[in-house]
This record gives C-alpha cells, structure tokens and sequence, in this order.
C-alpha cells in the first residue's frame, strides 16, 4: 500500500481543525491558547484509514497569516492537499495565499471541500461552489471534486474518504531515494522515552538502532524507538507521518528546520542555486540582492537573493538565481522552497533547487547562467558531466553527486561508469570516490606545463623545478593524490621527466650561451689549476666580472655534470683532483689501517682550512670512519 499524506489549507476559521475532527475522531489543535483562540496556531497531525485499507497521515495547518511559516512547515512532504473554503465566507486572502504556496510547493493533487454548508442556502451554496470554480480556474485544483460538507452536521463525510480514496488512488509511487531524510516540525520530551521528533518522512528510511545526524548542526545520536501513526514499527519509510526518540540527546539539541538524515550524506552550503518563479500576484519587480525569507522543508531562513543575469525581475517571470543565506541549508536537487518578502511578509515566489552545493558565482557569466537554465532540458548523464565539469580541479565527490542529482547511489554509479567508459570524467581517489572533468584534467596539465616553460626559460642552465617547489605553482587546494595522478600520467605520456626530486619538461636540455660558455671554461681552469687549495666561489665570483646568479648557474651545472665536486657551502673542488686524493687515501688505508689529521694534512700539501672539509667530506661520502683522533676505511670498502 502506498504511503499518502493530506494536508490542510485554507483561510482561518474556514474549519480545517474541525472537519479534520469530524472525519477521524482526532482533534489535532492540541495547544490551550489554540483551545482558548479557536484557531491553529502550530502543525497539526491525525491519521485516517479508508475503506479499501489506505493509510492516510493528516498535517492540519494554520489558517491565519502570522503563521504562514507553519503552513509552510507542514506543506513540506504532503501527496494531496484539501483546499477548505467556507461557503459563508468563499475565497479570502490566505486562501490565495495557500494556493500559490502549494503550487510552488509542486503539490499536484487535491481536492476542496467546502465546508460550514449548513450556515447556508442552496442558492449562496451554488454561489460559493461558482465562487470556487472560478479560483481554482488555471490551478492544480482546476476541474477537481468540490465536496459539501459541514462538520457540525456531519455532512458529506462520506464523500469526502470517497473522494479522497479516489485520489490517493492517482497518486503515483514516490521515487526511489536511498536518502534518508527527515525534516523537524515538532521536538518534544516525554516521560519515559526522552526526545522525541516527528516529521513526515521525504525520502529513504530509518530504522531502529540507526545512527542518525541532526543537519546542519552534526549532532548524531542513535534511533531509540519509531513511531508511524502512533504504532510502535521497526522501521520508517518515505511517506509516512514518523516520530523518532533518541538515546541521550537533550530536547535543546534539535529545533524545528533541522533535518535527520544518516552521518555524511548532507552537506551544509551557505549558497544554493534556485529556479524562482516570481508571482504575477506581485506589484512591482524585485531587484537583486533584496532581503528574503527562505521556506524550504520545515526552515526558515533569512538572505539575499542575487539575480545572476539582471538587475531586476518582473512579476510573473523565471529566472536562475543564487540565494546566500546567513545559516547554513541542507538540501537536495529539486527540492521545492518558497520565498517571502522580509517586510512585510507576504509569499512572493518558489520553486527548484538547481544545485544545492554550488560555489560562488559573479554576476553576468553567460556559462554560468546557461549552464543553470539548461538544467532542466539535460539528461541525467548531461547533468552529472555538467556538474563535475563545474567543480573545476576539486572535483566532486560521489556523496556530493548525490545531492546534485537526487537519484539512488546505484543509479549514480551506473551513470557515472559510462562517462569513466568513455574517458569524460576521471575518478582521482579511489578512497573518497572522488570524480574529476578531463577539462580540469587537461587545464591542471597546461598548467603545470606553462610553469615547466616559464621556469626553463628563466634558469635555462638548471635542470629542473624542485617538485615541492612546483606543487606550489598548483592551486593551493590540490590534493597529493590529483598530484601524483597528473605527474603519473604525464610521466606516461613522455610529457616530462623526473630525476631524483628535480622535473622537467621532456623537451628541455641545458644549453649555455656564449656568455656562459666562457663563464664555465673560466671556472673549470681555475678550480683545476688550483688542486686541492681552490679559491671560496664568493672569491672567484668576483674576478669573473659576471651576474653573480649567472655564475653561480653555471657552477651548479658543472657539479651536476660530475665536472666539480661540492665539498661544503661555498667550497668547490676539481672532480679529478678529488677522485686521485680517494685513490691514495684508500691505498694509505689498505696498507696502514689508519689515519691521522696531520698525515692526511701531509697527504694532501694543503693548508688546513681545506684539511678538514675534505676529510670531513670523505666521512660523509663513506669512504672512511672516524674513531677517536685517527679515520679508517669503512667496512665494505
């Protein structure tokens, strides 16, 4: 059996709470001041069962404009909606007003009843059911049942279930969502159990034991208890009136707003992208960046509306648009939201979310408004190829896939193979599922090929960029993992090389200029005719009458060329000269064992400020070992 929910809507006093009484014995104002008033202040909930067995769950709204925000509350979730309308009365203001919610809610089935006939002739009752065809004209509701009733005279009861079996009938199943989500309409304590919320539950389900997440404010605590129309069930399923109690978690954890769902599926955004339709009701346009109140689920929220592509929007027109709120929202694709002016309040507009994870946009970026308007017209592997490519060199991971398309994970996984098939999208990290566009892809790797370019040009006599060093010339968010992926395969593609911690572009060979080449032949003659008591570079830099940094490039190159060897900072020797002092201290060594400093000093015919660094230099290459005041040859050697 399906899961339906009827809501009320309508005018105040008009009898919603009492022919919602009079249908199934519950009286859902539940509030002394609502008793004392006579009106419904806040929600409102009964539950009914027809004939042929459907289980129907009951959201009695508020009538009364101040709270609106209630109305909208409830509004969240429901399958049919009864328009009530007192036939003394006909239509008033917030009857207007419910419609047009209801309508920008997307509600698609309904009926009206009209209610207090007892209060009337025939001849005002042909008026009133007139009345009502004419405002329900161009609606939902246009050409659907109008039910007499009057609950004080319990009339017309019975064609009302009828009626309301014969829609709940058309109502068609709800789409599969592995999501589950719940938003709060109502937190309470009760004896004996602890929190309790109720909502009517959106999509997916819940079970008892479950971990859940309060969203946006991360709270989780574990399902205690569920009920649905006030059985105690195991589990709750998209549809159904569900109140859920926690273990441990304080009433002052939870508001009404918030949404239940299971820990890591929501993300909370400050920015949601929105398909509005501005009501033709209003009398003048509205501009951008005009203070509104954001209705969606069971929120209210305040921010300012930025009208991407315009300056203004005229009554009764469309248009993309971004909504920057002042608390974070939680929200999936084509969730439905109405907007209100912020004073005075009154309902201006609704209607789909587009995207609701988006980054920042500026104003009057053609893509950007293009892209939101053709949401709609894409398919649904369009949409998601549509969606990664916005997410730039971050990409988007499958959880936030999710909330972009609003489909179940196995849908998503399929779509998303054929673009892994067809090499549109590549999958980065294989831990966080995370999926990049080959656009970005592609534009990482200009990139850091522009860097390589730059970076030759530059210092045209070094071999390559640090690796560390070019990392930083990426965005400053690029994962370690995208890193290594894009290094990988540019490696693969013979597009660069790496040596050691040093990269290049494939392409590049060290070459010297003229100037240069006179620099290299200047230093390779002094450090060979030197031996082994060469100048401090700092000294010899001074008699090449060269760039200092062209100079020292070029020292850089000889070392890298094995042409000079680096003993310690600033001191450089002839390779050769190095290489024929190793040979004789090894043979010193083989023969005697050990070695002292002024041996090696006597070794070497060199003062002792080149003494030490060299025989320190031999420790360090592990040629020989110190012990004590004498070195000896390393074990192996």
């Amino acid at each position: 059996m399906k899961q339906i929910i009827l809501g009320t809507a309508g005018h105040i006093d008009h009898g919603k709470t009492s022919l919602i009484k009079a249908v199934t014995g519950t009286d859902t104002d539940r509030l002394k001041e609502e008793k004392e008033r006579g009106i419904t202040i806040e929600l409102g909930f009964a539950s009914l069962d027809l004939p042929n067995g459907q289980h129907v769950g009951i959201v009695d709204v508020p009538g009364h404009e101040k709270f609106v925000k209630n109305m909208v509350a409830g509004a969240t979730g429901i399958d049919i909606v009864v328009m009530v309308i007192a036939a003394d009365e006909g239509v008033m203001p917030q009857t207007r007003e419910h419609m047009e919610i209801c309508t920008l809610l997307g509600i698609k089935h309904g009926f009206v009843a009209l209610t207090k006939i007892d209060m009337v002739d025939e001849e005002w009752l042909e008026l009133a059911m007139e009345d009502v065809r004419d405002f329900t004209a161009g609606t939902f509701l246009e050409n659907t049942p109008i039910v007499p009733v009057s609950a004080v005279k319990e009339k017309g009861l019975q064609e009302f279930s009828r009626i309301l079996e014969t829609i709940c009938n058309q109502v068609p199943e709800r789409s599969l969502s592995s999501l589950f989500r719940l938003p709060v309409d109502r937190v309470f304590t009760m004896k004996g159990f602890g929190t309790v919320i109720t909502g009517s539950l959106i999509s997916g389900r819940v079970q008892v034991g479950d971990t859940v997440m309060i969203y946006p404010s991360m709270v989780t605590s574990r399902v205690r208890g569920i009920q649905v129309h006030n059985q105690g069930v195991n589990m709750a399923e998209a549809g159904q009136r569900t109140a859920i109690n926690f273990q441990g978690l304080e009433k002052a954890a939870i508001k009404r707003g918030e949404m239940l769902a299971l820990p890591g599926t929501l993300k909370p955004s400050f920015m949601v992208d929105l398909q509005l339709q501005y009501l033709a009701s209003n009398k003048k346009p509205i501009k951008n960046r005009t203070r509104v109140r954001f209705h969606t689920g069971t929120s209210e929220i305040l921010g300012n509306l930025v009208l991407l592509d315009r300056e203004e929007l005229p009554p009764g027109e469309k248009a993309a648009v971004q909504l920057r709120l002042d608390e974070p929202v939680c929200l999936v694709k084509d969730d439905r939201f109405v907007i209100r002016s912020y004073s005075p309040v009154r309902t201006i507009g609704g209607g789909q979310v587009l995207n609701p994870i988006p980054p920042k946009h500026k104003r009057f970026k053609a893509d950007v408004v293009q892209g939101l308007q053709s949401i709609a017209e894409r398919s649904m592997e369009e949409l998601i190829d549509y969606y990664i490519d916005q997410t730039g060199h971050a990409g988007a991971a499958f959880s936030d896939l999710v909330l972009m398309t609003n489909i179940t994970e196995k849908s998503l996984e399929q779509q998303l193979q054929a673009l892994l098939s067809r090499k549109t999208v590549l999958l980065v990290d294989r831990d966080s599922r995370i999926y990049m566009h080959t656009n970005s892809f592609q534009q990482l790797r200009q990139d850091l090929t522009g860097h390589l370019e730059r970076y030759h040009k530059t210092n045209p006599l070094k071999a390559g960029m640090p690796k560390e060093e070019l990392k930083t010339k990426l965005p400053p968010n690029l994962s370690p993992k995208l890193f290594n992926l894009l290094m990988n395969q540019m490696l693969k593609d013979d597009d660069i090389s790496v040596v050691e911690d040093t990269v290049h572009l494939a392409s590049h060979t060290v070459a010297l200029g003229a100037d240069q080449e006179d620099i290299r032949d200047k230093i390779i003659k002094t450090y060979k005719e030197s031996g082994l008591q060469p100048p401090y570079f700092k000294e010899l830099g001074k008699q090449l009458t060269a760039d200092p940094s062209r100079a020292r490039d070029v020292l850089n190159l000889l070392v890298k060329e094995g042409r000079l060897v680096k003993v310690k900072e600033d001191l450089y020797f002839d390779a050769e000269a190095v290489t024929r002092l190793k040979q004789r201290l090894v043979e010193f060594l083989t023969v005697n064992g050990e070695i002292s400093t002024p041996q090696f000093k006597e070794m070497t015919a060199a003062s002792r400020k080149y003494v030490i660094p060299l025989i320190e230099y031999f420790d360090a290459q592990n040629i020989t070992i110190r012990i004590g005041d004498v070195r000896k040859l390393r074990k192996g050697r």
